[in-house]
């Protein structure tokens, strides 16, 4: 599959996705990639986050790829549930946060911080760093496998966001048109 065949979601974490995120900038790049919005940000709510994701893969008109990083991943996690095989053609899931470090989230809502840990009805790739201050190694390996997605180490690279030097995150890209010609 090429970008240009998708409908690619991007699914920001907590407080969004600032203009110097990788993820703002392949919004940016990718003509076929657009931002799920959510109502607040900074107050993650299990349903309605998840709810907005389900919205806007109904409303897509082509094959569907999610791109999500932190509290994001949480929600495409949560949207699984309302999710049929077939509605989404993969995700691509960066960083995601352990329960401790969501609950630690002021106005975190407690039924967001917990994980859904089922298959996810869709193929997903989970990136996480072995230097990520929000989620051990380990942690997301499980992660990983809970979802029955396929597990990649970025090694000593932090929670790869822009604060972390990931602003581009060209290696992130190229792991992306890899997943792409997988979903294909």
């Amino acid at each position: 599959m090429k970008s240009s065949e998708a409908d690619i979601l991007i699914i920001p974490g907590w407080s969004g996705s600032g203009p110097d995120h990788w993820q703002s900038r392949w919004e940016a790049r990718l003509p076929t990639a657009r931002r799920v919005e959510q109502a607040d940000w900074l107050r993650p709510r299990r349903e309605e986050w998840a709810g907005r994701i389900v919205e806007a893969v109904r409303a897509a008109t082509r094959p569907v790829v999610l791109v999500a990083h932190s509290a994001g991943v949480s929600a495409v996690a949560h949207a699984g549930e309302h999710l049929k095989p077939g509605e989404v053609a993969g995700a691509f899931l960066v960083s995601p946060p352990s329960e401790a470090a969501k609950r630690a989230l002021p106005d975190m809502e407690p039924e967001f911080a917990v994980h859904r840990r089922e298959t996810l009805p869709f193929p997903a790739t989970v990136i996480a760093s072995a230097t990520d201050p929000y989620c051990s190694l380990d942690e997301a390996k499980a992660l990983a496998e809970a979802w029955g997605a396929t597990f990649v180490d970025a090694g000593d690279s932090g929670h790869l966001n822009s604060d972390s030097g990931h602003g581009p995150w060209p290696d992130g890209l190229l792991q992306f048109a890899s997943f792409l010609r997988r979903l294909g």
